[in-house]
């Protein structure tokens, strides 16, 4: 099975509470803080794997959550933190953003590892919050969320050079005489259903990788056949080895099946279009008439291409001559990059919905409710324990502006303002 794209579901861990707690020593208030810190969330990171060659393994499992971070304890002991998710991918996967398809992340190098979202920072404990006026805190931090996001795996292949043409014009059975790729070989169209990759070794220290492309067919670009999934698989290759059936046996004409390939390569990408190609006339063998040879060569050429290879695959003759031009040509053309990549601070920005910073409802008569994303982001950044702990809480809100927002929705003296799950008396 060969799975190209999938959806998942991220989300690095939080991180654990710190602890607000004290020793119990004779003499000293509450025994002295000793609340330790909370440990990190674990960060989701993704691995490339060249023994895998598929998205199969995403194609039930969508949800990936890394470990949170413990809470911290007492005696300054800090939380373990959460262990990595590692998320083994193949080379070529790219990362993108759901909502926005813009690219996060491209896997592609063999052995790549690289931390995609970093799990929550641990809260401070209340040995960090102990002044020369607060000896006693009772306040210490909450753990950092982790991050969530959902996103699409797409994976294209790593290959130097890809093999395109119509279904059955030798591309498999090409594969396999340079390679040991195995391709499924037939008479009848689109034996190959998936795309293949091969490794040609010219020597002990000259290889190159090429891919067996399913056969595209007229409207490939669209999504005809596939192909446009096919096509994505060329977008990274440095050289196109076109493959043309040249004894137009099936009723086809090779000039005709050469423009028509080339069109499908133009409507998807112009960079496509503009990738250097080797023009293999193929099934030279079967051909019995010359001249349709030399005018299939002079229409070629008439086009811009310099050179046409003839070539028999099934006698294998010919075919050391294509090699060694792919092999020169893939020494002179760097891969190049296909898009730019965009950090996840720049996309988080577009993707989260925040809330308004205050949300004041009037529920019912002379009860007020507090909510938004201040309130929100105080609740998560500390810990509020016993009555000090709320005190410390409704003075903060109070500096961070409640007060004013509270008078402009119409609250009064002795209404009733709820936060979280906590009632208060406004007074004025």
């Amino acid at each position: 099975m060969f799975i190209d794209e999938s959806i998942i579901y991220l989300k690095s861990g939080d991180g654990g509470d710190g602890a607000a707690t004290f020793r119990r020593e004779k003499f000293v208030q509450f025994g002295g803080p000793n609340g330790g810190d909370g440990g990190k969330g674990g960060n989701i990171v993704f691995e490339t794997d060249s023994n895998i060659n598929t998205l199969v393994d995403f194609k039930y499992s969508k949800k990936f959550v890394a470990s949170n971070g413990e809470n911290g304890r007492k005696n300054r002991a800090a939380g373990k933190s959460g262990e990595d998710l590692i998320i083994k991918v193949p080379v070529g996967t790219m990362i993108r953003d759901i909502e926005t398809n813009k690219l996060l992340l491209d896997l592609n190098e063999e052995n790549m590892k690289a931390v995609f979202l970093k799990g929550g920072d641990g809260g401070r404990g209340n040995v960090h919050f102990k002044s020369s006026i607060r000896k006693a805190p009772k306040l210490a931090e909450s753990g950092r969320e982790g991050l969530e996001l959902k996103v699409k795996l797409e994976l294209k292949l790593l290959a130097d050079a890809a093999l395109v043409g119509y279904p059955s014009v030798g591309k498999s059975s090409f594969i396999n005489k340079v390679s040991s790729a195995g391709s499924k070989v037939a008479s009848y169209h689109f034996t190959t259903l998936k795309p293949k990759l091969g490794v040609v070794r010219l020597g002990d220290e000259k290889s190159f990788v090429v891919a067996d492309i399913p056969g595209l067919i007229e409207g490939a670009h669209t999504g005809t056949g596939l192909g446009d999934r096919f096509l994505r698989h060329i977008e990274r290759c440095k050289v196109i080895l076109h493959i043309v059936d040249i004894s137009g046996m099936d009723g086809r004409d090779p000039k005709d099946d050469f423009v028509k390939i080339n069109k499908e390569l133009e409507n998807y990408s112009e960079k496509l279009s503009k990738k250097k190609q080797i023009v293999i006339a193929n099934k030279i063998d079967m051909l019995f008439d010359d001249e349709k040879y030399n005018e299939f060569e002079e229409f070629v050429k008439s086009m811009g291409y310099e050179k046409v290879f003839p070539v028999s695959v099934l006698a294998g003759e010919g075919i050391k001559d294509v090699i060694n031009e792919a092999w020169k040509l893939i020494q002179q053309i760097p891969r190049e990059e296909l898009e730019e990549e965009h950090s996840l601070e720049e996309i988080l920005p577009e993707i989260i919905n925040r809330k308004s910073d205050w949300i004041i409802t009037e529920i019912d008569e002379g009860i007020f409710e507090v909510e938004g994303q201040i309130v929100d982001n105080v609740l998560k950044k500390y810990v509020f324990n016993g009555d000090e702990g709320v005190v410390n809480f409704l003075h903060m809100m109070r500096s961070l502006g409640m007060e004013e927002k509270l008078e402009k929705a119409g609250a009064k003296n002795g209404d009733t303002i709820v936060i979280a799950t906590h009632e208060f008396e406004y007074i004025v």
